[in-house]
């Protein structure tokens, strides 16, 4: 099943998305179904302009009134025989019915209406392509309902009845039928050719009835291109059963094409406007008052005939406020226009003789709008005044009024202008965690464990210290040479006296001369470890065994040393070096 739900709130207007929302929320909180029927799925399907949006409910909908008028439509229209509503909305119309079943009993008489199903309601319609809902339930939201394949007679730009007696029981089909092959150039099914031709001969259109004829005037002000429906209406014949006087000749076409082409100019530019009242105005202007009065009379929506009578006096007093003092100025201009009834400058657009007036909205649809493509400035964003701003509309809306009175043309004005709005700055960020030994936190020592201050110093001989060259570590500090600090000579004959002492008692005497030699020897440099504890590495021991190393051990721990390197020996291990010593 295609996503027709998604293709309805791409083709309907913002203003008939809310519409819909608001009739779906209220009929849903009355516990009634309803469902989006008629016009409306047709032109969603053809891609035609959606003009009206009819609804259809099992149930009545009479009783949706005051929750309809308190969402803010006016319920120009109640029909309470065929139990139908019809309420103008925010830039939208809308017609919610009741799902009924039609019995006629005499053509042209009106039907005998009851509660039915929504497929009982679709059987009833005049043209397959009109004969389709779409659901606006919870349980089947978005499912359309096509029982007699209208989508495939759009394809086909076929107009099919759905039944041969329809033209009989409902000769304004017969109208209708005429208006629908004007507006959408298709061509009617063979069938249906065949029973409208009978129907005009045999006079069907002769039992219309009142209503029909004031709905069916309606309605062609409400066509896109009014004077050629009614040609064709006036080729059929039909025009006369609407109004004897009346010809597509008594329409005023000059100011109707400029009344359809300031239409479309205020369609792009997302204004909302019923041009419907006007058209009327224009194609009825060379009848009578007396002819008039009698359309007047017999059109259903008396809201649409209130705007009608009202246009002329709306204009006029439009065009007094732009000649005013307080349309002096571009921005004084600029509240009016935005602030009128649509209808009333779409009427003085197209019969204004006032120069002054004329040229005021000439600049209000195409020159000053193109004074907002310089907003926002670059200036505010070094400002930093943003969408976030609590007076941002505010700031735009006033930089605009200036800017239509000529008093934003160089920077240093803009500049002014925006400096009392300049937020304060922001608060600097915080400064980053600084990162080495002294951001590393001290870890507690485990309890009975004593820190390395409290542990007792070692004890370093004074003959092997060392310390760092001053000249070389100025320059290279991470590749300081160690230098061996020279022991005094007698402190140097003492150590070795005593370890002549100490080696006579424990170890033999080739082992003590070797103790001794070893003693006498110069220190070496002590490695980078070594330095950073500041204790200087103890004398190797030369041993040639196991035994030797140990007894060599013991007699360096007597001095004073605590721990003893080993060194190797080359002749250790070779058979016949090992023999000869």
């Amino acid at each position: 099943m295609a996503d027709y739900i998604y293709t309805m709130e791409s083709r309907l207007s913002p203003d008939q998305m809310r519409t819909v929302n608001t009739v779906q929320g209220i009929a849903r909180s009355h516990g009634m179904n309803v469902y989006l029927t008629g016009g409306a799925i047709r032109d969603i399907l053809t891609g035609f302009p959606i003009r009206d949006l009819d609804f259809t409910i099992q149930g009545n909908p009479l009783k949706l009134r005051h929750d309809i008028e308190t969402s803010g439509a006016v319920v120009d229209m109640v029909d309470e025989t065929f139990c139908v509503l019809h309420a103008v909305f925010s830039g939208s119309r809308a017609e919610i019915s009741m799902a009924r079943g039609e019995l006629f009993d005499k053509p042209g008489k009106p039907p005998l209406v009851t509660p039915a199903t929504i497929n009982e309601d679709l059987r009833r319609r005049d043209f397959t392509f009109n004969a389709m809902a779409l659901s606006l339930n919870d349980g089947s939201l978005g499912l359309l309902l096509d029982p007699f394949n209208g989508a495939a007679d759009i394809e086909a730009r076929l107009i099919r009845i759905l039944h041969s007696y329809a033209f009989l029981e409902d000769p304004s089909r017969l109208i209708r039928a005429t208006r629908f092959a004007a507006r959408f150039g298709w061509e009617m099914e063979e069938r249906t050719r065949t029973r409208y031709d009978s129907a005009r001969e045999g006079e069907y259109i002769q039992f219309i009835n009142e209503r029909a004829i004031g709905y069916e005037i309606e309605q062609i002000a409400h066509e896109e291109n009014p004077i050629a429906v009614m040609q064709a209406l006036e080729s059929e014949g039909w025009l006369k059963v609407l109004c004897p006087e009346w010809t597509a000749a008594k329409a005023d076409v000059p100011e109707l094409a400029q009344l359809l082409r300031t239409r479309t100019v205020m369609a792009e530019l997302n204004i909302g406007v019923d041009a419907a009242p006007a058209v009327m105005r224009f194609i009825t202007s060379k009848l009578s008052d007396a002819e008039i009065a009698q359309i007047q009379q017999i059109i259903p929506h008396r809201e649409f005939v209130a705007a009608w009578k009202q246009l002329e006096d709306d204009a006029r007093e439009l065009s007094k406020k732009l000649l005013s003092k307080e349309a002096a100025q571009n921005s004084g201009t600029w509240n009016i226009l935005s602030t009128a009834k649509p209808e009333a400058l779409l009427f003085l657009d197209a019969t204004g003789r006032n120069k002054a007036v004329d040229e005021k909205i000439k600049k209000f649809f195409g020159e000053w709008r193109q004074l907002k493509d310089k907003l926002p400035f670059a200036e505010m964003a070094e400002l930093r005044i943003t969408p976030q701003h609590p007076e941002y509309s505010r700031i735009c809306h006033d930089a605009f009024m200036l800017l239509l009175d000529g008093k934003l043309r160089t920077q240093g004005e803009i500049m002014k202008f925006l400096a009392p709005f300049e937020p304060p700055p922001p608060p600097p960020p915080p400064m980053p965690a600084r990162r080495g030994r002294s951001a590393v936190k001290k870890i507690a020592a485990p309890s009975g464990v004593k820190s390395a201050e409290e542990r007792p110093a070692v004890a370093v001989a004074p003959a092997v210290q060392t310390e760092m060259t001053p000249a070389k570590t100025a320059q290279r500090p991470e590749k300081t040479k160690l230098v061996s600090k020279k022991v005094p000579p007698r402190e140097k004959k003492t150590v070795v006296a005593k370890t002549r002492a100490t080696a006579a008692k424990n170890t033999s005497p080739k082992s003590a001369r070797a103790v001794v030699k070893t003693a006498q020897a110069k220190p070496k440099t002590t490695q980078k470890k070594n330095l950073a504890k500041k204790v200087a590495p103890r004398p190797a021991v030369r041993a040639t065994a196991v035994g030797q190393v140990a007894k060599a051990t013991k007699v360096a721990k007597a001095a004073g040393k605590t721990s003893v390197r080993k060194a190797p020996d080359k002749n250790f291990g070779h058979p016949k070096k090992h023999l000869k010593r």
